[in-house]
């Protein structure tokens, strides 16, 4: 069973040593970037591949980085059953018996499966059979529920299948492109540069977001629209257009239902312009330009992201979006359509083989005539699941009663990611079996888990992916298999053969998985679907290995395969009619009543999204230290009215509560807070705050953005609402703040190492740098620093500083002329010093007299401080680009020429137009 892996591990190798660059995918998100991967004596070079038709070579800061993350640091290596290390067939073994025991005594349902968009198309595809034909459970679902189920339910009811019906070059040819919800110059930089290179004279570029992001950079029109109100917009669009004859009647005579009731009840949301305006808390102006810009351009593409998706009512925002290009014939056509821009690499592929709980298998529900019985003939299924299964957030919750006796999670971490996590842990602790299936062996969720399978991670994995424009590509591993992992869909396939179902799990490869599911398209293909790749079942192994990215569906011709740029461009839909249906959507997008206020506190409501070099819970880019120079530590962006109401200066510590908190309560939930400075900002909207999504347990104590979020999901698609949560603000009182440095060689520290004698540490946040691990601390009480500073700094300091009635503490731990450690402490209000040359002095280098005289201060006398880091990819620094601008460099160009920031990916344009500008910084 092992001899299929390990010859793909030496398939790896040879093309390694034959020095041909290994074509494969990025793992980040949904725009789904080719690269090129080359072997050096230093690890493998990443480059953009020019022959991917999603990036055309280029990458993102993240992208280009990629060969930092791949580092053994936290591998989970060996398989493990309740603490103990196991070997492989112990471990299937475990697995399979408990699988047999919920179901003997409980049922199939007290089986659930929870997967990732991390996970390859045939990993989802071996998951998704075993546990809905063969477990008979159809509790199987994914973190791909908490990014784009809404667009997914939104495609289904206007178009009758989960189909994006353009691609990318369609906001190259668009004349009007509208970025509703989406912050793509973070989120989808490749995509945001593709736009920017196609930037023309006529071509507007609308963004619709409540926040000024770096994606304003590219707007000719920002819409900073109250959070929530998207439907009542786009629902006082489609009444504009057709009360200003915009409608395309012919079209909509021939393709489309429900044009009448759709607008009736737009009217009754946005009877007129006036009305929108007030709803949005927009100006009547700039809603009037969008408007008119809409009517008048044919080629417009809307594409929307997770401000969109994301909401009590996202399904209802994809239709009132769906709805204005139906109206308009704006579907399928170039340049102009829908375009959902997924959040991850393989969220799509997840989709397409039956990832969500409410769907069966290639694109077929269960209430999809004939669908049922059509996958459990071709499965050959004892027992196919009969109906939708739960849903991610119900799921948890059905953990929590003890309806689930098995869990197993692959490639995800729902203990940092999904809305209200304490609740969520506290599921997991209580639920009988947790399996968790990961290549990181310590994760806020691993560490609940009885099982752990440790998994091939991305570069050693090999299948394919599928984008947001529905272009398959292949996942091609370069790296062989370190210690015991192995494929998800192995471990799948084993457990499956371990239960007695081998003769329906023989898969040899990949390859093989690849097949079976793309045959089993051709079935959903005559049952309607537009999902179909069964031209492409019976690739061999090397035209596996050979396959180019393609677009579904994928036809023969007598040349071969070919792929289809662009669906219902006929005017032919998925649905039983084939007719379109604009649906009816009404503003209902309604939040909890705000608690009152506390004494010196203020509700403010709480959207959560992306910092621009992270990735979800940061389990692979903190790995990367060039990552965390950009954003080192989460911050609450604020609006200078609010900052002064609370009393907040920039920096500052704050502390953020669910208003139903109450510290110290029974309920998990009641302890929910986030802790960190202030980021003070107009380009955050008054009365709101913006936290990122990306810090977990492993690098902060009180910093989970999810944990703000409560378990309000739309009613359509389960998606929760993670835009729109209620916080209470208030400064953290501190009487002391501190950064402190270790060399990796030097150990591991943590900050449940804390005395209990010594205060109490209020905030703490670790960042990887590139020679030490460092963390930010601070706290209340007066801390005996001498005696404190050893157990910090892991041995004796041979150089301190003691100032006791400044309140600054400096120690440095030495090994001969080598420093090991760095301990740095002021008061709240003082400046700590930067860390870049300090963390260059504790890369192992002997120091010379003059540096280490300079330790205690923090810097070198000689050397500008660079500032925060603007460019990550050549680490330029705020302070060094103020100071090329006073000595003349004043566009954007003069000032890559000098310090060669934004030359590499571009994700740093946006912050240099605006410090030329003499812009306050975007809120990202």
């Amino acid at each position: 069973m092992n001899s299929g892996i390990a010859s793909s591990g030496e398939t790896h190798r040879r093309g390694a040593r034959a020095g041909q660059p290994v074509r494969s995918t990025c793992p980040y998100c949904g725009v789904g970037c080719g690269i090129q991967v080359r072997t050096a004596a230093a690890g493998p070079e990443i480059a953009g591949d020019p022959s991917h038709p999603a990036n055309q070579g280029r990458l993102c800061v993240k992208g280009a980085a990629l060969g930092q993350t791949l580092v053994p640091e936290g591998r989970l290596l060996t398989p493990r059953v309740d603490g103990e290390d196991v070997p492989w067939p112990t471990a299937i073994a475990a697995v399979a018996d408990r699988l047999r025991q919920a179901r003997a005594q409980h049922g199939p349902g007290s089986v659930a499966f929870y997967l990732s968009g991390q996970l390859l198309t045939e990993d989802y595809y071996v998951a998704n059979k075993l546990a809905k034909g063969f477990l008979g459970t159809p509790h199987v679902d994914t973190n791909s529920r908490l990014c784009m189920s809404s667009a997914v339910a939104a495609h289904k009811r206007a178009f009758g299948e989960d189909v994006v019906p353009g691609c990318y070059e369609d906001v190259e040819l668009a004349d009007l492109v509208v970025l509703a919800g989406s912050n793509a110059a973070w989120a989808h930089p490749v995509l945001f540069q593709r736009m920017q290179g196609s930037a023309r004279t006529g071509r507007k570029v609308v963004l619709i977001d409540p926040r000024r992001t770096a994606t304003a950079d590219l707007a000719d029109l920002h819409l900073p629209l109250r959070p929530g109100t998207d439907t009542c917009l786009f629902n006082g669009l489609l009444v504009w257009l057709a009360d200003h004859g915009a409608l395309d009647t012919d079209y909509l005579a021939n393709h489309c239902s429900g044009l009448d009731d759709a607008l009736a009840c737009a009217r009754a949301d946005a009877p007129s312009l006036a009305a929108v305006a007030r709803t949005c808390d927009l100006p009547e102006d700039d809603l009037r330009r969008f408007y008119t810009w809409f009517a008048r351009t044919p080629r417009t593409v809307t594409a929307f992201s997770q401000g969109i998706n994301q909401s009590v009512a996202g399904t209802d925002k994809g239709n009132a979006i769906i709805n204005v290009h139906l109206a308009t014939g704006r579907v399928g056509r170039p340049g102009a359509g829908p375009l959902s821009l997924t959040g991850q690499p393989n969220a799509m592929g997840g989709r397409e083989v039956g990832g969500l709980a409410n769907t069966l298998a290639a694109h077929l529900d269960y209430d999809t005539p004939g669908a049922r019985d059509a996958v459990a003939r071709f499965w050959g299924s004892p027992g196919l699941a009969d109906g939708p299964g739960l849903k991610a957030v119900d799921l948890f919750e059905a953990v929590q009663r003890g309806d689930i006796q098995v869990l197993w999670i692959a490639g995800t971490n729902p203990a940092v990611s999904l809305p209200d996590s304490d609740r969520v842990r506290d599921a997991l602790r209580r639920c009988p079996t947790v399996i968790v299936s990961d290549c990181v062996a310590n994760t806020d969720t691993s560490a609940l888990a009885d099982i752990q399978l440790p998994a091939a991670a991305w570069g050693e994995k090999d299948g394919t992916v599928t984008n947001s424009e529905r272009c398959l590509s292949r996942q091609r591993g370069f790296l062989p298999l370190p210690g015991e992992a192995r494929p998800d869909w192995w471990m799948f396939q084993a457990v499956a053969q371990a239960l007695g179902h081998g003769a329906a799990f023989r898969f040899a490869d990949s390859a093989a998985v690849f097949r079976e599911h793309a045959a089993l398209t051709g079935v959903a293909a005559q049952l309607g679907r537009a999902l179909d790749l069964s031209a492409l079942a019976d690739l061999s192994g090397a035209d596996y290995q050979r396959l180019s990215p393609i677009r579904w569906p994928v036809r023969r011709n007598p040349s071969g395969v070919a792929g289809t740029d662009r669906l219902f461009g006929d005017g032919h839909f998925a649905t039983p009619d084939g007719r379109a249906r604009l649906v009816p959507v009404r503003v209902r997008d309604a939040l909890p009543e705000p608690a009152v206020a506390a004494a010196g506190e203020t509700v403010l409501t709480v959207n959560t999204g992306r910092y621009r070099d992270q990735w979800h819970t940061m389990t692979r880019t903190g790995l990367a230290p060039s990552l965390l120079a950009h954003r080192g530590q989460p911050m609450i962006d604020m609006h200078p009215e609010d900052a002064r109401r609370t009393g907040l200066t920039d920096g500052a510590l704050a502390v953020l509560r669910r208003p139903d908190a109450r510290p110290g309560g029974r309920n998990p939930s009641e302890a929910a807070q986030v802790v960190a400075p202030v980021r003070i900002t107009t380009a955050q909207r008054p009365g709101e705050v913006f936290v990122p999504i990306h810090w977990s347990r492993r690098f902060s104590g009180s910093a989970l953005a999810s944990e703000l979020m409560t378990r309000l999901t739309d009613p359509v698609s389960g998606q929760p609402d993670s835009k729109r949560g209620l916080a209470r603000v208030a400064p953290l009182a501190t009487d002391w703040q501190a950064r402190l440095l270790r060399h990796r060689e030097a150990g591991p520290w943590q900050a449940g190492q804390w005395p209990a004698n010594n205060g109490v540490l209020a905030y703490h946040c670790r960042q990887p740098l590139a020679h030490s691990d460092s963390w930010w601390l601070a706290g209340r009480g007066t801390p005996d620093w001498a005696e404190l500073a050893g157990e910090l700094l892991g041995g004796t300091p041979q150089l301190v500083l003691s100032d006791t009635a400044a309140g600054r503490f400096r120690a440095v731990r030495m090994a001969g002329p080598s420093v090991v450690a760095v301990l740095l402490v002021e008061p709240p209000a003082g400046l700590l010093p930067e860390t870049a040359w300090l963390d260059g002095c504790l890369g192992g280098e002997a120091l010379a007299d003059e540096q280490r005289r300079w330790l205690l201060a923090g810097a070198a006398p000689d050397g500008p401080d660079p500032g925060p880091v603007v460019c990550s990819c050549h680490q330029v620094g705020r302070n060094e680009i103020l100071a090329a601008m006073d000595e003349g460099c004043d566009t954007v160009q003069s000032l890559g020429a000098r310090l060669r920031c934004g030359t590499q990916c571009g994700s740093c344009l946006p912050e240099l137009r605006a410090l030329l500008a003499g812009e306050a910084e975007t809120a990202g």
